[in-house]
């Protein structure tokens, strides 16, 4: 029965979708499972009554400061409850949700909510200032909405009533990514295709099989809820999948505010006795590893699965997580926001030894010659650039130029050209070799900089570590290291290049070293190249 004040009659029968427009898909499943909490955030706790509540309101709020169906809203916020309620009253209103990085200054703020042609923003009350200083600058932005009591008053003042009109499976939906090595854009997608391309489909773990016609989705609504915690931000794609398709089929998220903190996770683990948690290659399961070691063991009873996405999850700490938690599956997935999830590995205490590259892709996945614009034979050995056809993007927003590069036609068919370069082996997996975009050529050999990245985390002396190349009057590029150590420790260039030699041809041992206090990274851990450019140059 629906919770009182939820503005559904308890007497109507919950609607079953006829569109995979996402606003219809929440709103078949929340009337199911309304006292249930559908999210925790420290002490906050929303059931999925009172999230569709807030959202409505919210929905009819933005409606009446003008916002139209299409139009963009920002949402400026770290993780919190009213993420959630901002995303879905957005799809409730048609309207489309923005992620906005927290960690932006003035100036790339002002290019991403003039990119995206914002008309509105939700922002937290320590974001207030630096958005004021842009505001007179953005002449489509019509209103901003401060969380606390503000943001409490909109939602009191608004109606309740589901009474919105028919929506569209061609919604849209759009993810900004970039911003480390380029301005960011933002990728547009229909809600149909992210739904089934980026969400799940219907099926979070992608093992059981998803749907292939709306109606079916409520009975992929679970007796029992996963409880899931994207150690992620809900601005960053991985947050955001992960968690929507938890929450499509009646699972719990379960949030942490602010930095990471990598004690609290482990604590949260236990005390909300979460079952899934995904995280964010190395830059997240290092401090995880290291927390454990210092203050652990803790409680993971509950645990029995980890996923890693979004950055590279080195072999070696990989290895190490899984020695720490026995019993733990790790998966461990790419993909990206041009994409959706590609692919995955899933490793457990009695297979973990493969080959960290190698994924088995979920669909219409194969790699691409870039000269030919022809597949590559399977098992050739040939590198090319990871494509994919079937549900994919419409392209990216205000930018036909990048679009037309990025979305291409072969034999009649539209494909998504990634920057991952890889080839295809004779069973169909996929070998990742790295970001085309900071391949070093160096003396005419190719160098990727993740695989030597990889090999230099090995070593027990660096904590973290980033390979660029940079000018070489001999070799036209040199490859060049930029590395954390492992506090007390001051590992040299000639240690680094014999331990690299172990594993790597000479050609792709660094050749210069510069070491740092700490590498730097966004908020959802995607290395800084440029930043490491710099500092490799410099140093």
């Amino acid at each position: 029965m629906t919770e009182a004040g939820s503005g559904a009659d308890s007497s109507v029968e919950p609607p079953v979708p006829s569109t995979f427009n996402l606003a219809d898909i929440w709103e078949a499943t929340a009337p199911r499972v309304p006292d249930r909490i559908a999210v925790v955030c420290g002490d906050v706790r929303r059931s999925y009554a009172e999230l569709d509540d807030r959202a409505t309101r919210l929905a009819h709020w933005m409606i009446d400061q003008g916002v139209q169906p299409g139009q963009h809203v920002g949402l400026y916020l770290t993780n919190c409850p009213e993420y959630f309620e901002a995303m879905l009253g957005c799809y409730k209103a048609r309207a489309v949700p923005i992620n906005v990085n927290y960690r932006y200054v003035a100036g790339e703020l002002r290019h991403l909510f003039s990119d995206a042609d914002l008309v509105g923003v939700l922002v937290q009350p320590e974001f207030a200032g630096r958005l004021s200083e842009i505001a007179s600058e953005l002449p489509k932005l019509q209103w901003s909405l401060e969380l606390g009591e503000p943001y409490e008053a909109a939602l009191a003042g608004s109606s309740d009533a589901r009474d919105f009109g028919p929506r569209s499976s061609d919604d849209h939906y759009v993810i900004y990514t970039g911003g480390t090595t380029g301005l960011p854009k933002g990728v547009v997608w229909t809600h149909e295709n992210a739904f089934f391309a980026c969400i799940g489909g219907g099926d979070p773990s992608r093992q059981t099989g998803g749907v292939s016609d709306p109606s079916e989705l409520v009975d992929k609504i679970m007796d029992v809820p996963i409880v899931f915690l994207p150690v992620a931000p809900l601005m960053h794609a991985a947050g955001q999948w992960t968690s929507l398709s938890w929450l499509f089929c009646g699972g719990t998220v379960v949030l942490l505010p602010g930095s990471l903190d990598p004690v609290r996770v482990w604590r949260t683990i236990g005390e909300e006795k979460v079952n899934l948690i995904t995280v964010v290659g190395d830059p997240v399961v290092r401090p995880l590893v290291d927390a454990w070691v210092a203050e652990g063991p803790f409680d993971i009873s509950s645990l029995f699965s980890i996923g890693s996405g979004g950055a590279p999850l080195s072999p070696a700490l990989r290895e190490q997580l899984m020695d720490l938690l026995p019993g733990v599956i790790v998966s461990d997935g790419f993909g990206s926001s041009e994409t959706g999830a590609q692919g995955a590995q899933r490793l457990s205490e009695v297979d973990h030894s493969g080959e960290s590259t190698r994924f088995t892709p979920y669909t219409l996945t194969t790699v691409i010659d870039e000269e030919t614009r022809r597949p590559v034979e399977p098992g050739s050995g040939a590198i090319g650039r990871v494509a994919l056809t079937g549900r994919i993007p419409i392209g990216y927003y205000n930018a036909p130029e990048k679009t037309a590069e990025t979305f291409v036609e072969i034999d009649g068919q539209r494909w998504v050209l990634t920057g991952d370069m890889a080839t295809i082996e004779e069973d169909g997996t996929v070998r990742l070799f790295g970001r085309g975009s900071g391949c070093i050529n160096t003396g005419g050999e190719k160098v990727f900089p993740e695989e030597v990245e990889a090999v230099l985390k090995a070593h027990p002396s660096v904590y973290d570590a980033l390979v660029v190349g940079i000018d070489d009057q001999r070799w036209g590029q040199a490859v060049a290291a930029v590395v954390q150590p492992v506090p007390g420790t001051r590992p040299s260039l000639d240690e680094l290049a014999a331990h690299c030699r172990a594993s790597l041809a000479g050609y792709k041992v660094p050749r210069s070293l510069v070491l740092v206090d700490g590498v730097e990274r966004s908020p959802a851990g995607k290395a800084d190249y440029r930043w490491a450019q710099q500092v490799a140059a410099g140093g």
